[in-house]
């Protein structure tokens, strides 16, 4: 199949033609005709398939069709996850409506809203946003959602998990009731299929490919090595197989630094990115890093999804994620639109157990070997065992012990679940958890 036989225009083709594309991905072949049809769509497709062509394209054809109000309201709303990703979708709109009259523009945190509102003043067809300064901007009545015909919630899991869910309630009402609903995800939990049972209407589910599975292309290792090892392994396998374009993943931010001044000082150009980092050095980092000016990039799971590489060859998960949904995002920088690529782990005998989610999450095997010189030496530390106390409950002492977090444990506050709270409700309402049943069209 090619994009002409999905009926695109002859506009979108030329720039579809232009960045080098022959014919859709599984996703874009599967989703694009129904949003012609401007039907919801509910798709769930890995990252580094194609989905932002797959809700661009359509949405771009959709909008040059009809004709253009003269005062440009927001007419397609794109809400992401992070900055990183807002921008790099953009940055496609761009590139996909460059010979079709559509303006489009992108708003996030981290920066001065100043040239971003001058910039509303001018109008805006497509925007794309993070929700936190869309609710901003929204309340300072510097923009106005009541004339948007699509919606697109992308990464919708990744919104959930980042606790966006009460944001994505807020933002809901202010659009109109009659527009069109689509949502994507790199997972289709039941909380993604609850939170679209509540505002879309009959949507067509879309997968490209099995949920929370690896991308065939990518080689994937695993290297057990002691703890204390793990920056000197790293050093060694840039060095020796002259890697010029590594991407690499910690936990902490503060591991994310620590390692990259390690590189930096063994003479491995290096930057860290996170969300501790200002967006002008995040952007800065990530540009040199494309540009090939710094080999290695340490990220945490905030750049995740939000990173766009092409053709990125290695991506090495420092410290394994907690959650093993997010060890396929991680991958998933590597081995994009068709290329092959490797994913090492470098797993100490702390994260045996991570290995074992991950690898049960796959539904695979992960191939485990060591290197000579970087062999595991540390072990798990056995959990104490809590001192008794007496029948009475008292200390030696005599006194009884002071009350802590009884029967409470470390709780957060509105709800510490994946979410953050019932993606079931409708927006702002306070029920319980409900079956995914999608609203029919009236």
């Amino acid at each position: 199949m090619s994009f002409k036989s999905l009926g695109l225009s002859d506009s979108l083709l030329h720039a579809i033609n232009k960045k080098g594309y022959d014919k859709p991905s599984p996703i874009q072949e599967k989703a694009i005709p129904f949003i012609l049809d401007r039907k919801d769509v509910l798709a769930s497709a890995q990252t580094g398939t194609g989905k932002t062509a797959g809700f661009v394209l359509p949405i771009l054809q959709i909008l040059s069709e009809t004709r253009q109000p003269k005062r440009r309201p927001i007419r397609s709303l794109i809400l992401t996850p992070t900055r990183e990703l807002a921008a790099q979708i953009y940055a496609n709109v761009k590139e996909y409506s460059e010979f079709l009259p559509i303006n489009s523009m992108v708003i996030f945190g981290g920066v001065n809203q100043n040239p971003q509102i001058r910039e509303l003043r001018n109008g805006v067809d497509v925007l794309v946003a993070t929700p936190g300064r869309l609710l901003d901007l929204h309340g300072q009545g510097k923009l106005f959602l009541n004339q948007v015909e699509v919606l697109v919630l992308d990464e919708a899991d990744r919104m959930l998990d980042m606790g966006f869910l009460r944001d994505i309630k807020r933002i809901l009402p202010l659009l109109p009731p009659k527009r069109q609903n689509l949502l994507f995800s790199a997972t289709f939990s039941k909380e993604i299929k609850m939170l679209a049972g509540t505002f879309m209407f009959e949507p067509e589910l879309v997968e490209a490919t099995p949920e929370n599975t690896a991308v065939e292309k990518i080689i994937q290792k695993v290297y057990r090595v002691d703890k204390g090892r793990k920056p000197a392994l790293v050093i060694k396998l840039v060095k020796e197989g002259d890697w010029r374009q590594v991407l690499i993943f910690t936990r902490t931010k503060h591991g994310a630094n620590r390692l990259s001044q390690k590189l930096e000082k063994s003479g491995i150009t290096s930057a860290a990115i996170h969300s501790n980092k200002s967006q002008g050095a995040r952007t800065k980092a990530l540009a040199g890093f494309k540009k090939g000016e710094i080999r290695v990039l340490v990220a945490t799971d905030i750049a995740a999804r939000g990173l766009d590489i092409p053709l990125l060859p290695h991506v090495i998960n420092f410290e394994l994620p907690n959650v093993p949904e997010d060890y396929v995002h991680r991958i998933g920088r590597t081995g994009r639109a068709g290329a092959s690529g490797e994913a090492i782990s470098l797993v100490g005998a702390d994260e045996a157990d991570l290995v074992r989610g991950i690898e049960k999450l796959l539904k695979e095997k992960l191939p485990s070997e060591e290197i000579e010189g970087f062999e595991p030496k540390d072990e798990p530390q056995p959990a104490k065992e809590a001192p008794r106390r007496n029948q009475n409950n008292r200390n030696r002492s005599g006194s009884r012990p002071k009350s802590g977090n009884s029967g409470g444990g470390n709780q957060r506050s509105g709800g510490g679940s994946k979410g953050g709270g019932n993606p079931g409700n409708k927006p702002g309402s306070g029920g319980g958890n409900r079956k995914f049943k999608p609203r029919r069209r009236r």
